[in-house]
């Protein structure tokens, strides 16, 4: 979206994988980049990085800190998926909410100097963290509104409000074999 990499998409439905995806990518997760030299590339993280090597109008790989974003990607989305669903781990809830803050804390101090991750502009590592954060915050709400973390909920609400939010969350029907991709020609054409 940001580089501004034509590609063609394909929304699936998860609980209804099409072969095609998993002939792609064995993993059966989203997202999925398939190359046109056949290279497959399936981490959100490996396509952004991609992408903005391609081109980086917004200079988001100088605002990059892959510690932090591991220690997103890693034991924050750990602590999530479990807060998220303690019945699928058999784990309590509870411990892992406590864990997640912990790190949104971290997130909220750093944020006090900036207003974003690394800089006053955003960059890979919030488009990277952000979408874990609003999934943690999605799961009791009134619990983190109560809770003081002032520039995290600025910071939250300011990338969930921005037009490239609002565009990367566009839903499309979900793909079946024979139908045609969507083409992502421009910023106003954009299918998750």
């Amino acid at each position: 979206m940001i580089s501004g990499t034509a590609c063609l998409l394909r929304e699936v439905k998860l609980s209804a994988k099409p072969a095609e995806m998993l002939l792609a990518s064995a993993k059966g997760t989203v997202p999925v980049l398939v190359l046109p030299d056949g290279l497959v590339i399936d981490e959100s993280l490996d396509i952004m990085r991609w992408a903005l090597a391609k081109q980086d109008p917004e200079g988001w790989l100088e605002r990059d800190d892959p510690q932090l974003i591991a220690r997103g990607d890693g034991p924050f989305k750990h602590d999530l998926d479990r807060y998220k669903y303690p019945e699928r781990y058999g784990v309590d809830a509870l411990i892992h909410r406590g864990r997640g803050l912990d790190f949104l804390r971290a997130i909220d101090g750093r944020l006090a100097g900036a207003g974003q991750l690394c800089g006053p502009g955003r960059g890979l590592a919030d488009a990277a963290i952000q979408p874990f954060v609003r999934q943690f915050a999605a799961v009791d709400r009134d619990w983190l509104a109560a809770q003081p973390l002032p520039h995290l909920k600025v910071w939250l609400a300011g990338h969930l409000a921005s037009r490239l939010f609002q565009m990367v969350m566009l839903r499309r029907a979900p793909w079946t074999p024979g139908d045609p991709p969507v083409a992502l020609q421009d910023e106003n054409t954009y299918v998750r």
